[in-house]
């Protein structure tokens, strides 16, 4: 499966940093979410894509929007990387690739690492954005133009 552009996000549960379990139907279909897919904590690409999105978290909340970062990083990894960066948004770990499944990220490098990939949904929980790109610094741009256009509707 791959959800694509004018797809319904399904219901799904994860483990968030805080150690609960995030449900998506308490946030998807009630304001603007960014989902992004990255391959690992603490690498320079990864934290530099987080740093941005921390950077312009204030813009996404002021749009009404909500930033939810994945991957299969543990619980312990996302706290460290949490705290050490000021991040102010939910990271959920995906360990057994759940999640990955179910948007039908893909991976990059042959295989070899997991795939970096922005979804933002609507407050219908519609897909609007798709974006796949192995340049961290393209994700922040391409989401927060896709929010502000959503606002703007």
């Amino acid at each position: 499966m791959s959800l694509e552009i004018g797809d319904k996000v399904p219901e799904f549960t994860a483990e968030s940093d805080e150690g609960n379990i995030f449900k998506s139907h308490e946030i998807i279909g009630k304001k603007p979410v960014v989902i992004y897919f990255y391959p690992k904590n603490f690498t320079p690409g990864c934290t530099k894509e987080a740093c941005d999105f921390r950077d312009s978290y204030v813009d996404f909340q002021s749009l009404g929007a909500e930033v939810v970062g994945v991957s299969s990083d543990s619980i312990a990894s996302h706290t460290k990387f949490k705290s050490r960066y000021k991040l102010p948004f939910v990271f959920l770990s995906d360990k057994k690739n759940k999640l990955r499944k179910l948007f039908g990220v893909k991976s990059e490098l042959l295989g070899l690492l997991p795939g970096r990939e922005t979804y933002v949904i609507d407050k219908k929980g519609v897909v609007r954005l798709k974006f796949n790109s192995i340049n961290a610094s393209k994700h922040l741009t391409k989401a927060l133009k896709k929010i502000k256009d959503i606002a703007e509707e």
